[in-house]
């Protein structure tokens, strides 16, 4: 009798871990899949932190809940890479800077590689990866887009003040003129 109640407790807790990551992959704008082998326990736990702080996260999840997870949603593709041990990332706000932060470590611990990964419906191997790290983030897109629209106002004032600014050195050269015949 205690063996049916643990059995269905673990089946219940294996039922919320898969509905869990199904909702994480609903949610997530770009998922990424890993190979970890090799990695320590401490570089697990910063890569984890990493990826907090670019608002992303990294889960290891087994391969026949993440199977179960991946049904229905857009990430269904990712299916055929899950052998082995395997990490996955999760880019919930700025997939391009979940990917720097990826790319990152990738360079700084050579063991991490990626398998796959899907962003916006394309299938993307680690190049492709590495290609939408390169792009800027949306915080940088923010700022070029604020000097952009600011640039017209700028160029405006500068040109109003323009013809007072001709006629003070007009003046000035005049003073200094004068100056010199007295």
């Amino acid at each position: 009798m205690a063996e049916l109640s643990t059995n269905a407790a673990i089946q219940a807790e294996k039922a919320a871990t898969v509905a869990e990551v199904h909702e994480k992959l609903k949610a997530a704008k770009v998922a990424i899949v890993t190979e970890y082998r090799g990695l320590t326990v401490a570089q697990m736990t910063r890569l984890r932190r990493e990826m907090r702080q670019a608002a992303g996260e990294y889960h290891v999840i087994k391969n026949t809940m993440a199977r179960r997870a991946l049904k229905d949603t857009a990430y269904g593709d990712l299916g055929p890479l899950l052998d082995g041990p395997n990490g996955w990332v999760f880019g919930f706000e700025d997939p391009v800077l979940v990917s720097k932060t990826l790319i990152k470590f990738i360079e700084e611990n050579e063991k991490l590689t990626i398998k796959g990964a899907l962003f916006e419906g394309e299938f993307m191997d680690q190049a492709k990866v590495k290609v939408l790290s390169q792009m800027p983030s949306k915080p940088e897109l923010q700022a070029k887009l604020l000097a952009l629209m600011q640039a017209p106002a700028t160029q405006l004032v500068r040109l109003m003040q323009e013809p007072a600014a001709m006629m003070a050195r007009l003046l000035e050269s005049v003073r200094k003129q004068k100056e010199s015949q007295s």
